[in-house]
Formats: C-alpha cells, structure tokens, sequence
C-alpha cells in the first residue's frame, strides 16, 4: 500500500500544479500591466486569460495521448509543459510571448485533469480508489494556498518581482516530473496494448495477495470486447456519459470558480472594507483546504454518493443565506461567514468527488475520453460563468445571482437522490458492466 500512495502522489502533484499554476498569476497581475501598458482589454483577454484557454485545449484534446502514448507519458509530457511555462513567463519581454507561454502552461493544467485521475482510478485498489484519485483536488487546494504564500514571500525580490513570482513554478514542476519517471505504467493501459507482462508486474505490486491471472482474465476480457471505432457517444454508454456531463455541469453552477475568482468583490459588495475583503479572501482559502482534507478522509467510508449529498444540502443552505443576505441588507460578517459554509459545502461534496466519480465510471478502454469529456464541460463553464459574474452583479444584483445558483443546487440535489449511482467498493470492471446500456435501458 506504501508503494500505490506513493504512485498516487507522485500523478497528484500535477493537480498541485494545476492549482499554483492557476493562481500564481494574481501576484504578477498589475505589475505586468503597468510594465508592457497594455490596454484593459488586451491585458485581461489575453495576457490574464490566455492559460485559462489553454486549459480548454489541454482537457479537450487531453485523452488522445493519455491513451495513445499512456498514461505515465503524458503525466510526462504535463511536467515539461509546466516547466517551459515557468521559465519562459518568467524570461519573456513582451506580453504576446508572455501569454503564449501561459498557453503552454494551461494545456499542462487541462491535460492534467484527464491523466492524472485517470492513472490513480487505474492502479489503486478498489478499497481506497476514492481516497486516492481525491489526492488530486487537495494538491489543488494546497498549490492554490502555496502560490498566494509564495507571492506574498516573493513581493519585494529583485527589480521585477512578478519574474521570481511565475518562475518558482519551474521547481516543483521538476521534483514533480522526476517523480513521475519513477512510477509504473497504468496496468489497465498495459493490457490493453497487449504488454501483459509488465502489467502482470504491476498488478501483483498492486494486489499482492489477490489472483492476478483471474484479474488479468478479468480486465483483458473487458479490453477485448471493445468494438473497432467504439466511443463514449454510442448509445450504449450514455448513461455514463450523462452522469459525467451533469456532475461537471453542476459543479461550476453551484458558482463556486465564480466566488474564487471574484471573492474579493463579492464581499466588498456586501459592505466590507478593502482589507478585511482581502482578508476573508484567504479564510476561503483555508476553509478550502480543511474540508477538501475532510472529503478525501471520507469518501471511501460514506462513499461518493452521500458526500455529494451533504454538499448539495449544505449549497442550497449557504447559497439561500448569502442570497438573503443581499436581499434583507444585513451586512457585516454574514456574508463572508455564509461563503465559509459554501466553500465547506463544495470542498466535500463535489470538490472531493467530481474527478473521482467521472474517472470511475467509464470503461477502461474509454476511460480517458470519458474523462477528457467531462473535464471539458468543467473548463468550459469554468471560462463562461466567471466571464458573466461583473456584468450580473453590476445589472440584476448579487442576490439574484446567488438565488439562481442555490436554485441549481436544489436541482443538483434531485440529481444526486434519483440519478447518480454509488461507484464505491467496485472495481473498474464491475461499474463498466452496471453502468451499461443493459442496466439502464431508460437512457
């Protein structure tokens, strides 16, 4: 088991990564506006915006060498990605070829959602799958505290500190991708490509004490029934794919990128000063990590489906809280301290199950294009919803839009009761065959 947590953490960094990578921008933001003078609009549609659409590429385009070249090359690949990001953002002179190298970065972010998951769904047990694969949104979590903590440290270091800011990156992505050299290959992968003698290794490191000629007769028949051109479209497995699209769908109309990415407005709006905005900004932060921590403790002994009813219970209490506070004018601390609960609320229900539950529930063969599927709809909304929050606020007001997201979380809530299945304790194997078209002909 030491060597699987191992193997895990080393493919988690990548969501450590992703959450640096994602955030660290902040600290350079007005610096680099003030250093090139570029306009408002080109600044935030192209030099702060550019890695966000990269992103949409990378989880787009992610399966296809996730399941070409494996899964442990593209979490290679991914280290590289986000080592020439850092590097070149921070060397660059221009802000054309400052974004172009944050593009760089926001695929290594997009691709990772997709191989990351993928690769720990695959070799953890099916006992402690949920813990495992959650270790990759508490990297997130953690890079995002890591890299406010970095730029508060790095502020007044040298002429130009937004350099050191985005090149400090380049470290851990090299202790990540010299990790990742050392990790085995996915044994679901190896199989399917015919290299049944590594994957044999892997597997007997994996269940030491199980009968692996029975889980390799297992996994290899699931491989071999595949049909040429097979797709995650075909009818026979829409089931999964809805669930895939409604999890990822929920998940960024609970309005959750749209509170990390504008919090420090949303609580100015509500009547807090500047300082005391920034203030609660960083308590989000915690709140973030400390639930996020409690999620991946218990999503393997309550399983994913109570997890994400708990966290649609808790969206639907903290969301019609801060809507009324809005409404009524209550002001003060209640809408930092209804937001406390929110992020509570999301850390351990869908901030601890999406990645979990999307890469669980496709077969292996397709496992990645599932993945890469919902990833998509993720960063898609996660692009479009925020882009919106300025202009809602600004026209129909804070409360309403915190209504429409706490009225979406009631109709998550219907989906968690009536739809979505509970994947804990099964293997891969056993959900491919009960989440088919044969167990669910209504769809």
């Amino acid at each position: 088991m030491k060597k699987i947590f191992a193997w895990s953490i080393s493919a988690a960094l990548a969501g450590f990564l992703f959450g640096f990578d994602t955030v660290v921008i902040s600290g350079a933001d007005k610096a680099l506006q003030e250093a090139w003078g570029t306009s408002d609009a080109f600044h935030g549609s192209v030099v702060m915006a550019m890695a966000l659409w990269g992103t949409v590429i990378g989880a787009i385009f992610g399966g296809f060498p996730t399941n070409h070249f494996g899964r442990k090359n593209t979490l290679l690949g991914i280290g590289f990605l986000y080592i020439i990001s850092a590097l070149g953002s921070a060397l660059v002179n221009d802000p054309v070829s400052f974004a172009i190298f944050r593009f760089i970065g926001g695929l290594g972010v997009g691709a990772s959602t997709i191989a990351a998951p993928t690769y720990v769904s695959e070799i953890a047990p099916q006992k402690y799958r949920g813990r495992l694969v959650s270790l990759y949104q508490f990297n997130i979590v953690l890079g995002i505290l890591i890299a406010f903590l970095s730029n508060y440290l790095l502020r007044n270091t040298g002429e130009e500190p937004w350099r050191w800011m985005l090149g400090v990156e380049a470290i851990p992505a090299v202790i990540y991708t010299i990790f990742v050299v050392m990790v085995p290959r996915s044994p679901r992968w190896l199989i399917s490509k015919a290299r049944n003698a590594e994957a044999e290794k892997v597997l007997l490191a994996i269940h030491p004490d199980s009968d692996i000629k029975e889980k390799m007769t297992e996994i290899r028949q699931q491989s071999e029934t595949k049909l040429a051109g097979e797709n995650i479209f075909m009818k026979k497995y829409r089931f999964p794919l809805i669930l895939a699209f409604l999890v990822a769908f929920f998940n960024q109309l609970s309005g959750i990128n749209a509170l990390l990415y504008y919090a420090p407005r949303i609580f100015e709006a509500a009547g807090l000063g500047e300082s005391t905005a920034l203030l609660s900004s960083i308590g989000v932060g915690v709140v973030n990590l400390l639930f996020t921590i409690l999620g991946v403790v218990l999503i393997d002994k309550l399983g994913r489906k109570q997890l994400m009813l708990i966290g649609s219970i808790g969206y639907i209490i903290s969301l019609s809280l801060v809507a009324a506070s809005f409404f009524l004018d209550w002001g003060g601390l209640s809408v930092p301290i209804f937001l406390f609960l929110f992020i509570a609320a999301h850390a351990i229900g869908q901030g601890a199950v999406i990645w979990v539950f999307i890469s669980e529930i496709f077969p292996n063969h397709l496992r990645a294009m599932g993945q890469s599927f919902g990833s998509s709809t993720h960063w898609l909304l996660a692009a479009i919803i925020p882009s919106l929050i300025p202009f809602l606020f600004s026209t129909v007001g804070p409360a309403y839009v915190f209504a429409f997201f706490a009225f979406m979380m009631f109709l998550q809530l219907l989906f968690v009761i009536f739809m979505m299945p509970e994947t804990k304790g099964k293997s891969l194997e056993e959900l491919s065959e009960e989440l088919s078209i044969k167990k669910h002909r209504s769809f």
